[in-house]
């Protein structure tokens, strides 16, 4: 099975590995890991959260069974995990598709929303990439409230820069999330839906992307994006939701599969055993799986 039939047809979800350098101290600490132990933004905290994650995807209980994709941190996609490049450890030892985040972060906040940082060397990470056999990419944006002006520039962005990460040989990942926590998040949903909708229309035939959204206000609510034929796969963040509400909400909505990463590490800690952990992490992922699949 190639990368592409096994990200639009298995069953399975994706786990996102991608804390980048803002959210890593906060994802540590709830791994058990302090910051003394630890200096922010160097290395040495970079080295902490690999272990972190190489302890995952080395885990039995993380295999391409029930995961079909993970999304890695440019850092992780750099480093080796037993004695292989990550992307091609992911994929020959585990069959599990690797993305890569290649956002450089949110700007400030502007109309209700926050557009991507500008990626001044897209083409050459996307080009370094697709080298190293990762299959697609993803960025994400912001959405607070529901300004028609900022939701049309955030998908708008969204959409000019997937464009050219396809024409690099990937299939982006568009994230445009609306905030769990917004006032007016059904309405965020009804402008982002139509705008999300009007942009598909306009890629080729050739032209495939996979949209990560927030878990909607209510049920089946993307079941035109999930049925759009530029659509390779619709997955859903956990937004700050629990795992348990997280796979609630998910399970009633058809057509889409998880995409968590608090989600997903919820209870792991770095003092369990390897018999704990596996065990929990394995719970973790057969209840996100059972999820996907409604």
């Amino acid at each position: 099975m190639s990368m592409l039939e096994k990200v639009k047809n298995a069953d399975g979800f994706i786990a996102a590995l991608d804390q980048s350098g803002g959210s890593t101290p906060k994802a540590l600490s709830m791994y058990g890991i302090e910051e003394s132990e630890y200096e922010v933004n160097t290395v040495s905290m970079f080295d902490c959260i690999h272990k972190m994650r190489t302890r995952i995807m080395t885990s039995p209980s993380f295999g391409g069974d029930r995961i079909l994709g993970a999304i890695l941190f440019q850092d992780t996609l750099n480093r080796e995990v037993e004695g292989k490049p990550t992307a091609k450890y992911l994929w020959e030892e585990k069959k599990i598709v690797p993305f890569l985040k290649i956002d450089k972060g949110l700007a400030t906040e502007e109309n209700g929303v926050q557009v991507m940082k500008p990626i001044p060397d897209l083409e050459e990470v996307c080009g370094a990439a697709f080298s190293n056999g990762v299959f697609g990419t993803k960025m994400r944006s912001n959405i607070n409230s529901a300004n028609a002006e900022g939701i049309k520039a955030v998908v708008s962005q969204q959409f000019e820069v997937g464009k050219v990460i396809i024409s690099k040989g990937l299939v982006p990942i568009i994230e445009p999330e609306v905030n769990i926590n917004a006032k007016d998040k059904g309405e965020c949903e009804a402008i982002l839906k139509q705008e999300i909708l009007t942009n598909l229309d306009t890629l080729s035939e050739s032209q495939n992307v996979m949209l990560k959204l927030t878990l909607p206000s209510s049920d089946n609510f993307y079941k035109e994006c999930c049925d759009h034929p530029r659509v390779v796969r619709v997955v859903a963040l956990s937004g700050g939701y629990s795992k348990d509400v997280a796979n609630e909400k998910l399970a009633k909505n058809s057509g889409i599969i998880a995409s968590f990463s608090r989600a997903l590490t919820e209870g792991l800690s770095a003092k369990m055993t390897d018999d704990e952990y596996n065990k929990s992490l394995g719970e973790s992922i057969q209840s996100i799986f059972d999820a996907s699949k409604c």
